[in-house]
């Protein structure tokens, strides 16, 4: 199923419209209520082959009201909110009936209607919605110029206005940047401002948040708020994110396997969960307070080795413990040493910009540090010359004793470097080949670092894909059919196959929910206790890192204002910017 882009207007009408003229009249002609903006009734969705997809889904928003979908990848939540728009695999067949607003996208001579006036979308993946090709400008004014007919000059004056809407620095300046010269987070600003261009009735959210750091999130989540009081707007918010679904949404729709198990009013769902999924799904999720601290790796690995096991789940949730953790790592030496890394990059039409300022850190053989702050605070940019994908401007970077910041010479040694490091980016889509299936791209790596045969290496593939929560028809699977979430474990599959050193991963979890979450950061919990495997963690989740990591950082345009023990800087903050990234995490009211 392919990713479209955000705007309504600017959807994929003719190849949407195609998919959705067969199975329309095999749909249940039918009418919305008298109150609801978006009414859908028993819908259903069958795939050419018969598979079923949708069980008779119902759900309704009405105006002024927000409605999260949530539920684990793959329980459906994407296919029913794409329906809105019309957005349906090709020669499918739907049953039931969806109506916007009083139209049925079901039918193709309303579904221009809907998109350019009534519905919008902001899909979960920006970099695959927007042509990499044009500049930030022209894909938000495309709209207003041929839909509205305004002129390129105010186009632009109104594309300006509603990138400062999402909070985006320097708005103007960014209409001549092209997709690639901004951050994952930055483009997700992007693309809301541009679902936001024909001012829709609903807007359909599907994890629009998902690239956003705390406080960024926090901003847009208030715009979306506002926008809905204002404008009388009706959102469909979909997330795996419960502790944001509860702060933002008036009601919860829970779904697994293609149907509906519990709906009601968010705090009733979150505090008193009444089917036993949704509870599993409660239980699951990260947070700031309780138990679930990480329980270091010291606990298992000894000078010597990695010759006791620590019992599989246990937690030691002291600030006291952890910082004795840390110290018992510590003496088996640094596996990463930063010492006066900067980094500058001259952006068109904005000079230079310090990514990185002379920044020091150190992280112990089985430590894991927790690097957190907002979008073009320099994390990325830090892991990119850690891992060597980018060249230090000044400093120093030596893994497991060795200086790394030179370019790898010859083939051996870049081989070597790669077997010994790994990072699990970002965004999976641009991350993956796509022509290659998700076991072929375990194996392959397989067959290079670890010198295995084909079969042994497409047994180990699989084992490892299992692990991470993905079964056989996943495995043959090219990266284009599968979810967000499922292509991020595919990439992370990939990075823990070969066992390396030092594990870097890019906001690796973001784009999970909140179970799969859970396993895979329970995987890299067990590996690092079996293996002594060294973590460099960025994100924007402070629950989830304090979830994993035993040390953190705190960056804010380049430079570390706070480095410590995470559960000493979750609990009691000393610098101003850290407190702002708490207060910003999102707490059900």
């Amino acid at each position: 199923m392919s990713t479209a882009p955000a705007t309504a207007s600017s959807a994929l009408a003719g190849s949407a419209s195609s998919a959705i003229a067969g199975s329309a009249s095999s749909a249940i002609a039918g009418s919305a209520s008298d109150t609801a903006l978006l009414d859908i009734r028993d819908l259903t969705l069958d795939l050419a082959d018969g598979t079923r997809l949708l069980h008779g889904i119902t759900l309704s928003v009405a105006p002024g009201e927000t409605v999260g979908l949530v539920g684990e990848s793959g329980s459906g939540k994407s296919l029913t909110a794409r329906t809105v728009l019309g957005l349906t695999p090709d020669r499918s067949k739907l049953g039931g009936s969806v109506s916007v607003d009083g139209r049925s996208p079901l039918a193709p001579e309303s579904l221009r209607a809907i998109r350019r006036s009534d519905a919008a979308m902001v899909f979960q993946d920006p970099r695959a919605g927007i042509n990499p090709m044009r500049t930030i400008g022209d894909h938000l004014t495309e709209a207003l110029r041929l839909n509205e007919g305004w002129s390129r000059g105010r186009a632009r004056a109104r594309a300006a206005e509603l990138l400062a809407d999402v909070r985006l620095p320097s708005p103007a300046e960014h209409l001549d940047q092209h997709p690639h010269e901004l951050s994952g987070g930055m483009l997700q600003r992007v693309m809301i401002a541009g679902a936001l261009t024909t001012s829709p009735r609903l807007l359909v959210c599907d994890e629009p948040t998902t690239a956003l750091d705390v406080t960024t999130q926090a901003e847009i989540v208030q715009v979306l708020r506002e926008l809905c009081a204002e404008r009388g707007m009706g959102m469909l918010f979909i997330t795996h994110d419960l502790n944001l679904a509860g702060s933002l949404c008036d009601r919860l729709v829970v779904m697994k396997d293609g149907a509906v198990v519990e709906e009601g009013p968010a705090l009733e769902v979150l505090r008193a969960p009444q089917a036993e999924y949704t509870r599993r799904l409660v239980a699951a999720t990260p947070r700031l307070t309780g138990d679930d601290t990480p329980a270091s790796t010291a606990s298992s690995v000894s000078a010597s080795g990695f010759d006791r096991e620590t019992a599989p789940g246990s937690r030691d949730s002291s600030a006291e413990a952890q910082s004795r953790a840390a110290d018992e790592v510590s003496r088996s030496g640094a596996m990463v040493e930063v010492r006066g890394v900067s980094k500058t990059y001259t952006v068109r039409g904005r000079g230079k910009v310090h990514a990185v300022a002379s920044t020091d850190f150190e992280i112990p053989v089985g430590g894991a540090l927790a690097v957190v702050g907002e979008s073009g605070s320099g994390k990325s940019t830090l892991a990119r010359m850690i891992v060597g994908l980018e060249q230090t401007d000044t400093g120093t970077i030596r893994i497991g004793g060795r200086d790394t910041s030179a370019v790898p010479k010859g083939r051996a040694e870049r081989l070597a470097r790669a077997k010994s490091v790994q990072m699990v980016f970002q965004d999976p889509y641009l991350s993956l080949d796509p022509r290659i299936p998700a076991r072929q791209a375990v194996s392959d790596v397989l067959q290079l670092h670890a010198g295995l045969d084909k079969a042994a290496a497409t047994s180990r593939a699989m084992e490892v894909l299992t692990a991470v929560g993905l079964g056989e028809e996943h495995a043959v699977a090219r990266p284009k059919t599968l979810s967000g979430g499922q292509r991020q474990r595919v990439a992370i599959a990939r990075a823990l196959a070969i066992e390396p050193d030092l594990l870097v991963m890019d906001e690796a979890t973001s784009a999970l929910d909140v179970s799969v979450q859970a396993q895979v950061l329970d995987l890299v919990a067990d590996i690092r206790r079996r293996q002594g495997l060294t973590l460099l963690f960025i994100s924007h989740d402070l629950a989830v890192v304090r979830r994993v990591c035993e040390q953190t950082a705190v960056m804010r345009r380049g430079e570390i204002v706070e480095h410590g023990a995470t559960a000493e800087i979750l609990s009691d903050p000393q610098h101003e910017y850290t407190r702002l990234l708490l207060d910003s995490v999102p707490v059900p009211a």
